[in-house]
């Protein structure tokens, strides 16, 4: 799957040593304490006593101390000073300037005799060619060994629909597939499978392209309307609109037909992989880059971090809907999208619609904000429902993105725009969490790997809380009962970020035992192989596993 834009930045500056940081408290943010969740992975091990994570709080930070750091590879320079010597790291070099004092070292978390969590690696974007044929399978097969060789539990990998069903209304093609899925089941790794509907290529990460089906396109040149459409008219063609999930506008389909035979198919083809347990869960794609989110922030349409990002409703099928809702309420003049709501770019102050105090806490903007993040959820509510009649006895999972700038602000701009409807006195995840345990479907969240400090530093003015996103997302999953999965946003090569995802992966003394059901790695890359970042990872590897390092 396309990696998300989410968590676009990496710091560039140093980490202070001390900080002073003012608390404030939400309270989705304290620690919730529902029954543990069960696991997306069948028989996913022990559950043993873990450490409890007090309630993330929103800090602001000054630095006292600036220091140099040597780098643990020079891709990690390139994202940032991110390096071993954290507090939170073990044994690590730092090289001090003239004067400064050597900050003192905490020890490392000892993982050993926790909870297992099973690691799986993303395949590469480009593993399958547009003739669905698999790429260089000799490499690929020894890459998957090393992997193996490390106790990786098993890779994912996205069936592109616009490879799959890339000629004609329900012609198939999964050859490429078949010859990946036979090469892991021989070396007894497990599967994870992404039904991914959106066009890969764009975003961050993404160094092919894939578009959506050659059939698809050709439809919208007549209707234009199938995809999602901004204020100013411009389409976004990464995804179909959610407008048409119910509207025969695909050759006599509707949008969900179309995703539930793509998936019936799937689930025939491979019902031998099924069948002996290799594929161990699906992941249903349910938006841009894979993820149950409006396409609020495209790159392509200029976008640029932190913007607000605009409201992706002005179809003719969503604006239609609008204006039903707004005449139901008996106030027809709501049947149009807010117009002080600023631009891609803009930042929340600079708008009357999220600005403090601004229309977004009016009635028309609640009315107007219920209604969009209603037919987020509806849509997800839909295509699981197919998904569990097409992978009946399969795990399935929602991916949700981190959109965690602007969250320090009371509107939360930019989550409202990509349709969470979770300002500072409303939690916007309850909901979805409520819809994913409908469909009893696992939550994949992504960036568990950034903290808040960095943001802060890099980027203040966003205004960004990482941290405090991941908690209450996490907690809104948890209090209903239902698996948490998770991903990095970003490549990932340092103990400092693996540290940061194993505390996610395993709070602290939870009384509850909670913790991820899986967590996996983006992506397989030559990067990862370099040997000091592969010994890195085959230590987080352990760790994950509640192994002794």
């Amino acid at each position: 799957m396309a990696i998300s834009t989410v968590a676009l930045f990496q710091p560039t500056s140093s980490r202070s040593a001390l900080c002073s940081v003012a608390m404030v408290f939400s309270p989705w943010q304290m620690a919730a304490t529902p029954s543990p969740s069960a696991s997306w992975r069948v028989n996913c091990g022990c559950r043993c006593s873990m450490e409890y994570c007090p309630g993330r709080f929103r800090g602001v930070c000054t630095n006292s101390t600036a220091r140099k750091r040597t780098r643990t590879s020079a891709f990690v320079s390139n994202r940032g000073k991110r390096t071993e010597d954290d507090p939170a790291a073990g044994d690590s070099t730092e090289t001090l300037e003239v004067g400064q004092v050597k900050p003192l070292k905490v020890k490392e978390r000892d993982f050993s005799g926790t909870a297992y969590v099973p690691v799986y690696v993303m395949l590469p974007l480009g593993a399958i060619n547009m003739d669905c044929e698999l790429v260089d399978p000799d490499n690929l097969l020894e890459q998957l060994k090393i992997l193996k060789s490390v106790n990786v539990d098993g890779v994912m990998v996205d069936c592109w629909w616009g490879i799959v069903e890339k000629d004609a209304p329900q012609h198939y093609d999964w050859r490429g597939y078949k010859h990946f899925f036979q090469i892991v089941r021989d070396l007894k790794l497990k599967l994870q499978v992404v039904m991914s509907f959106h066009e890969c290529g764009g975003n961050i990460g993404d160094d092919v392209h894939i578009p959506l089906p050659r059939w698809v396109m050709e439809i919208s040149q007549r209707n234009p309307d199938i995809f999602f459409t901004d204020r100013e008219g411009r389409r976004n063609y990464e995804c179909l609109t959610w407008g048409i999930d119910k509207e025969r506008v695909l050759r006599g389909r509707t949008a969900v037909e179309v995703y539930f035979d793509y998936m019936r198919s799937f689930r025939v083809e491979f019902d031998e992989f099924f069948a002996d347990g290799v594929i161990s869960g699906i992941e249903i794609g349910l938006g841009p880059c894979g993820e149950l989110r409006y396409p609020s922030y495209p790159a392509k349409h200029g976008w640029e971090y932190p913007g607000i990002g605009e409201f992706q409703c002005y179809d003719k099928y969503l604006l239609r809907s609008l204006r039903k809702a707004a005449e139901g309420r008996g106030h027809s003049f709501w049947g149009n999208g807010p117009d002080n709501a600023g631009s891609y770019n803009s930042q929340p102050h600079e708008t009357r619609f999220f600005c403090d105090g601004g229309d977004y806490d009016s009635y028309y903007g609640r009315f107007f904000l219920n209604w969009y993040s209603q037919i987020l959820v509806d849509h997800g509510d839909r295509v699981l429902a197919l998904a569990n009649l097409a992978f009946e006895g399969t795990c399935i999972a929602a991916k949700l993105s981190g959109i965690h700038w602007w969250y320090k602000t009371a509107s939360h701009a930019a989550e409202l725009t990509a349709g969470f409807y979770n300002p500072s006195n409303r939690d916007g995840y309850a909901s979805i969490a409520t819809m994913l345990k409908k469909h009893e479907a696992a939550l994949n969240f992504t960036c568990v790997e950034l903290r808040t400090l960095d943001q802060h530093e890099d980027f203040p003015e966003a205004l960004a809380d990482p941290e405090g996103l991941v908690w209450q997302v996490l907690n809104a999953a948890w209090d209903v009962n239902i698996p948490v999965a998770s991903e990095n946003a970003l490549p990932c090569y340092d103990r400092e970020g693996y540290n940061k995802i194993l505390e996610n992966a395993k709070p602290r003394n939870d009384p509850d035992k909670r913790h991820l059901s899986a967590f996996t790695y983006l992506r397989l890359s030559p990067v990862l192989m370099e040997k000091h970042n592969f010994l890195e990872f085959e230590r987080f590897v352990k760790r994950m596993h509640g192994e002794a390092v």
